[in-house]
């Protein structure tokens, strides 16, 4: 169990390109095909993770690692998602000041920015369908639901007021609209 938790998130960590919300679905992917836990457990995993100072990935990983081998579980599945970020890195970092002015790596990396943009939207949708924020059927609650979402963007975009405050203040309604 623990070899196929440092293997598993290994590999994830080595392709993990966007941040750790883009990285998110291949999480769940290989969380659930080991059957280390089911979508809802994993739903509520990347909760915790996102409400926990780090990057949601690794919080992820070692929350993933924790539930399924415990402390030792923990610390392998961090090991195992953080070790190849810092290989690359330090072996990118080596070849970056030589060829950061090419046109074809400015051109690679700048192709991959709508993929990442793809798979942060892919996980906000497939953790509110399984969350049931989504639903098929219109009814007050997901009105409130999309009507929140909507004030939360324009307060971020065009106000640019503080995500914390945002959050704050969603909490706040939240508590009012679905007591």
């Amino acid at each position: 169990m623990l070899f196929d938790l440092f293997i598993t998130f290994f590999i994830i960590g080595l392709g993990s390109f966007g941040g750790g919300y883009a990285i998110i679905p291949v999480i769940e992917h290989e969380a659930v095909k080991h059957g280390w836990m089911t979508i809802e457990e994993l739903t509520n995993i990347i909760g915790i993770a996102g409400m926990s100072p780090g990057p949601i990935a690794t919080n992820s990983a070692i929350l993933v690692g924790y539930s399924t081998s415990g402390i030792l579980g923990a610390i392998i599945s961090a090991i195992g998602m953080t070790l190849p970020s810092l290989l690359l890195v330090l072996i990118i970092y080596c070849f970056f000041l030589r060829f950061h002015q090419n046109d074809t790596v400015k051109a690679s990396l700048y192709g991959i920015r709508p993929i990442v943009t793809s798979l942060i939207i892919f996980a906000a949708i497939k953790f509110a369908r399984s969350n049931g924020v989504i639903s098929t059927q219109l009814s007050w609650e997901t009105l409130n639901l999309f009507v929140l979402c909507t004030l939360s963007l324009v307060a971020l975009i065009k106000l640019r007021w503080h995500p914390a405050f945002v959050i704050l203040l969603s909490g706040i309604a939240g508590s009012i609209l679905f007591k």
